[in-house]
């Protein structure tokens, strides 16, 4: 029996009230009171009840003013997410990289002892991963390094090499999307990409020493070959005349040093490719993003690599990791498991994050003159927005997957859709009546021959609900 009941009970025995330290004494521990979070409203329990049989569906909903948790159901329930995984994708890689206008990078670089001179035994092509470098497009491109090395001098070269070993491709194996990830790709690939590593190394290869080639730049041999290793140089010990020991010496030889860049060329805004993979629902693009968390010398080259930093990404964010399972990046895989919770918690938090739409492609372009737009956040813009009425998801479509939900109800919906056998989930940002931006995560799991386009309808109506109400 908690302590404070004897005390409370003799006084009421002797007919008169506890006194106010008795009170005080009676309070159970604050610890002891449970903080019950707000049930459904009447307004969302009838719409649900609508549910197919054998699907249960989680919410939460948040309140971004005020922080305030406004309706919740299964809120801690892990729920097959489907594609809403994009989310963690596309949040992990904005932090990875330090917000929306950081970009990646690819470089030409030849040994250090040719360094300045027309003939070099081999240029070595090296870049961050990502896949958004071309063969032939203007800046960001192998066309575009070709011409700088030969604006600087560059004429003839003994053999072209990648630096394609920081990335396990194997163990991609393991995803759903069945393509190997490798470190250097090329966005052309994107549609026919190569299905196995030593495919993509020759492509690549090959598209270098073609661009090569046509900047001018004479390539002695057809073989590409791997990036020549680098060992750190260790100076060796040296004394003075006494024996005394003296610190190393401050210079590397040559020989030893680092290759060193000819060229190099650097992509458009992460929040371009973000806004690509995020808005289509694009499968190859989100493990091509998740791949770069992966890269040597940050991650450990593999999938299981990639999808740990991930983790440690969102969680020191404060996002509730409890009950999450990530096991790609597309969200293909069955074996995902996100909470409402989770996704409310990531979508507050990269809404709180100052990652401004300063630099990124969509900058003052066919946003309307809403909330978001005025917060100008880039992860809450590179997701679908409901109702924009385009015939066909693309990725420079600002709806995406949402164009043709939300027509004419004058809501403005920013958020990722997620649709497998049996589930279907919604996640994203919707401005209430009240003006205020609430976050949202309804996510429904059922047998595999649910009626999806029944559960859209169903979490189209509720987030209309919820604006209405709040």
């Amino acid at each position: 029996m908690p302590r404070f009941l004897p005390l409370l009970c003799a006084l009421l025995c002797l007919g008169g009230a506890p006194s106010p330290a008795a009170q005080k004494a009676a309070a159970p521990p604050a610890d002891l009171i449970l903080q019950r979070e707000p049930p459904l409203s009447a307004g969302v329990r009838r719409v649900l009840s609508g549910l197919p049989a054998g699907v249960r569906a989680g919410v939460l909903v948040q309140d971004l003013t005020t922080g305030r948790v406004l309706q919740t159901s299964l809120p801690d329930t892990p729920f097959i997410p489907a594609s809403t995984t994009k989310l963690v994708v596309g949040a992990a890689v904005l932090q990875d990289r330090g917000g929306a206008a950081s970009w990646w990078s690819s470089e030409l670089t030849v040994p250090a002892a040719q360094v300045g001179r027309a003939s070099v035994k081999a240029v070595t092509l090296r870049g961050s991963g990502d896949p958004s470098l071309s063969a032939a497009g203007d800046s960001y491109s192998l066309r575009a390094l070709a011409k700088q090395a030969h604006a600087h001098g560059l004429r003839a070269v003994g053999q072209v090499r990648l630096d394609d070993a920081r990335l396990d491709p194997d163990s991609w194996q393991a995803a759903p999307i069945d393509v190997p990830m490798t470190a250097l790709r090329l966005a052309e690939w994107h549609d026919a990409p190569p299905t196995t590593p030593a495919t993509a190394h020759q492509r690549l290869g090959a598209a270098l020493i073609a661009e090569l080639r046509r900047a001018g730049i004479t390539v002695t041999s057809d073989e590409v070959g791997q990036a020549a290793p680098f060992r750190p140089y260790a100076p060796p010990p040296r004394t003075d005349e006494r024996g005394r020991p003296l610190p190393p010496g401050p210079l590397t030889p040559v020989a030893r040093r680092p290759e060193q860049a000819v060229a190099s060329v650097r992509s458009g805004p992460v929040a371009t490719l973000v806004a690509a993979t995020l808005r289509p629902s694009d499968n190859l693009l989100a493990e091509e993003l998740l791949a770069t968390l992966a890269l040597r010398p940050a991650g450990n080259g593999t999938l299981a690599g990639a999808l740990a930093r991930e983790r440690a990404l969102l969680g020191r964010t404060g996002v509730n990791l409890t009950g999450v399972v990530l096991a790609d990046g597309s969200g293909l895989s069955r074996e995902n498991r996100l909470t409402p919770r989770a996704l409310t918690d990531l979508l507050r938090v990269m809404y709180a994050l100052p990652y401004p739409l300063s630099g990124t492609p969509d900058q003052g372009r066919g946003f309307p003159d809403r909330l978001y737009h005025q917060r100008q956040n880039a992860f809450v813009e590179a997701l679908p927005q409901g109702g924009t009425g385009e015939n066909v998801p693309a990725h420079d479509g600002r709806g995406g997957t949402l164009a043709r939900r939300f027509l004419g109800t004058g809501l403005d919906v920013r958020a990722k859709t997620g649709t497998l056998p049996g589930v279907s989930t919604l996640a994203g940002y919707v401005t209430a009546s009240s003006g205020r931006p609430l976050a949202f995560a309804l996510m429904m799991n059922g047998p595999p021959d649910s009626p999806i386009l029944n559960l859209r309808a169903l979490q189209d109506e509720v987030v209309g609900v919820l604006a209405a109400e709040h």
